[in-house]
């Protein structure tokens, strides 16, 4: 029988098997320091070659090269195009590990040599084929060189620069001492720090009368001066990311930057998220707690009142730029968050963007729909804050998240930023109205940074100049209002410190309804520690994180509200225990399927997948539950047609020292 002929795909994943097998092999080996440096580094740049051929053959493909049909090819061939960029960045770590730390280092003995491989070093340059060389080294400027062009680096006789990128026209991309950046011609260099010239003067100085040693403590310095400069070339090439490289090439507009809110929401695991601050805060003596207590007359959550407690809406954007060519936007957004100035001071939420293509540089919030809106579109929100600081407001971060066409790398920009002081000069809180605020570039730390470099900040002299000036100038429109009064009373039983979606505040109540009742009521004592049973408590943090189940479960609970009658919502005990039987049958069936996919950001894909297999889960479980007994309902756990992920006892222990503030 003859062998059954594989696709392209299918050769394509073959070979990307292959290389992370050989990564994870020369890893290996490098960490048990098996072989030379040089061999290691050499079967490096080799991987580095087969890994980014295997990507372009990839990006390629299209399912039409396929012998038979695939299923779920899109997905497939995007995973592995995920997989391989992995592998590229694990072995562009590696290159840099083995890379040779710069010149030379050898005894002063071998300036001749040196020399002599200089001139080999130069030749092979020229001769050099390749548009780009990933292996910097330090070199002395030979002759001044001023920039006459934009992107050009003014460098002067005897400074000393750091080649980042080599090209084959002669002109390389350099960085000086101070961090410039721009292009050098080749021929104004030369290889190395100047260590040897300075060695024969130090040389005629010893013959002066200057002691050994102390030629012996300068060659030292010298020499952990050149490992140092090595390390702060190493450490800017690992900065580099696809923000700089969009600015060299002129695809984004001048006052685009890496976005500060996502930086801290990725470095700062769970500081500046949702699900931390929603945990109740331990009080000094770390025995009691500081923002939970209970009512002893009602046994409900005491309402706690705060310095700051706003409800605002964010309307729009208008005249926001666009990303150049060569760049898919996955999302568009604002990120919001309480700020003084100087630091963040709550949590970091999210609105998604929705814009026409017909109009891109206008982005809109909260859109008409049917049902309910999502609570990642829905740009009604609200911050408790009891900062005290007089400076306190709200930060506003457009952003987009993309991806490069070319390369596949994906990244997370700023495109400029606002601030709402929540008070006047005279520190009376701001009147509710809406505000038109404008929108600067940069980060939130520079001043006067304009978006696009077309836009100056200074304003024209003539009336109707001021006015097309302030139509080009971007500008975010955001509303403070106020809210009914059961509303009020529901974001006051709320932690001191949160910033999240109006639509959210009963759910958010609920919660810590329960989380009131477990810990200043059911526990033996205050000074009891030990983990507590609950599914609820345990796993609903998660969907703040998540906001598609968080918005199943929205719609989970419309439906169960629905059916009670007036007594019965009145009736907190039974509220409660309707809460925890609606939780478990919807959210936490969910949280647990090994058929959801991995929540990921700004990815459609996935996005769209996660979005059909809940509501097709929802949908299942309600008509289950209409049609089946209540001892059916623990059943539908134990489906084989529902598979689950393996149990850790997580999933049902709260942990109260672990997620405590």
């Amino acid at each position: 029988m003859a062998p059954k002929r594989r696709g392209p795909l299918q050769l394509v994943l073959r070979e990307v098997d292959d290389i992370k097998k050989q990564v994870d092999r020369l890893e290996k080996d490098v960490k048990n320091q098996d072989g030379s440096t040089e061999e290691a580094f050499r079967r490096c740049q080799d991987l580095q070659v087969s890994a980014e051929k295997t990507l372009n053959t990839l990006k390629k493909l299209t399912k039409a090269d396929e012998l038979a049909p695939v299923g779920n090819y899109d997905q497939r061939k995007q995973e592995e195009e995920r997989r391989l960029q992995n592998i590229l960045e694990r072995v562009n770590t590696l290159s840099l590990q083995l890379s040779p730390p710069g010149p030379s280092t050898a005894a002063a003995g071998n300036d001749s040599e040196d020399d002599e491989s200089e001139d080999e070093v130069s030749s092979s340059d020229d001769d050099e084929a390749n548009d780009e060389d990933v292996n910097p080294h330090i070199y002395t400027v030979l002759s001044n060189f001023k920039g006459d062009q934009e992107g050009d680096l003014t460098v002067q006789m005897g400074e000393e620069v750091w080649i980042i990128r080599k090209r084959a026209d002669g002109w390389w991309l350099a960085q000086d001492s101070k961090g410039n950046r721009g292009l050098v011609p080749k021929t104004y260099l030369k290889i190395g720090s100047g260590v040897g010239d300075e060695d024969d003067s130090d040389d005629d100085e010893n013959k002066d009368g200057e002691s050994e040693d102390e030629v012996t403590d300068e060659s030292e310095r010298r020499r952990g001066s050149s490992h140092s400069n090595w390390d702060t070339v190493k450490k800017a090439l690992t900065e580099i990311d696809a923000t700089d490289v969009l600015s060299a090439m002129g695809a984004i507009p001048s006052g685009f930057r890496p976005s500060t809110l996502n930086k801290l929401l990725v470095e700062e695991g769970e500081t500046y998220r949702e699900s931390h601050y929603i945990q109740p805060e331990l009080s000094q003596s770390q025995l009691s707690f500081s923002d939970l207590f209970l009512n002893p007359n009602s046994g409900r959550v005491r309402s706690r009142q705060v310095r700051t407690c706003v409800c605002f809406t964010v309307w729009s954007c208008r005249m926001i730029p666009t990303p150049g060519v060569g760049v898919q936007v996955l999302s568009r957004h604002i990120r919001l968050c309480a700020f003084d100035g100087t630091q963040v001071l709550s949590n970091i939420h999210t609105v998604r963007a929705t814009y026409n293509s017909k109009n891109p540089k206008t982005w809109s919030f909260s859109p008409r729909m049917a049902g309910i809106l999502p609570t990642l579109l829905d740009g009604d929100c609200f911050l408790r804050c009891n900062s005290a600081s007089p400076d306190l407001g709200i930060l506003f971060e457009l952003g987009v998240n993309f991806i490069r066409n070319s390369t596949g790398e994906r990244g997370d920009l700023s495109c400029g930023w606002a601030f709402l002081k929540l008070t006047d000069d005279s520190g009376n809180p701001l009147p509710n109205r809406t505000y038109e605020l404008p929108v600067n570039g940069g980060t939130p730390y520079e001043k006067d940074v304009a978006v696009e470099a077309s836009i100056t900040t200074a304003s024209p002299g003539g009336v109707f100049q001021q006015m097309l000036h302030a139509r080009r100038h971007p500008k975010l429109v955001v509303k403070l209002k106020s809210v009914n009064s059961r509303t009020r009373t529901q974001l006051s039983l709320l932690p001191d410190t949160l910033l999240h979606c109006v639509s959210c505040v009963h759910l958010l109540a609920l919660h810590r309804q329960l989380l009131a009742d477990t810990l200043l009521m059911d526990r033996p004592t205050m000074q009891n520690a030990e983990l507590i049973c609950s599914p609820v408590l345990s796993t609903f943090p998660v969907l703040l994180d998540q906001t598609d189940l968080l918005d199943a479960l929205r719609s989970a609970w419309l439906d169960a509200e629905t059916n009670m009658s007036r007594a019965q919502k009145r009736d907190l005990s039974y509220v409660k225990q309707e809460f925890v039987k609606v939780y478990m049958s919807s959210v936490y069936f969910l949280l647990h399927s090994s058929s959801l996919p991995r929540h990921r950001w700004a990815d459609p894909a996935t996005e769209e997948q996660r979005a059909r297999f809940i509501y097709a889960t929802l949908g299942y479980l309600k008509h289950t539950q209409h049609t089946a007994t209540q001892s059916r309902d623990a059943e539908i756990f134990g489906d084989a047609m529902h598979q689950h992920l393996a149990f850790d006892v997580t999933e049902l222990t709260f942990d109260l020292l672990r997620v405590a503030r």
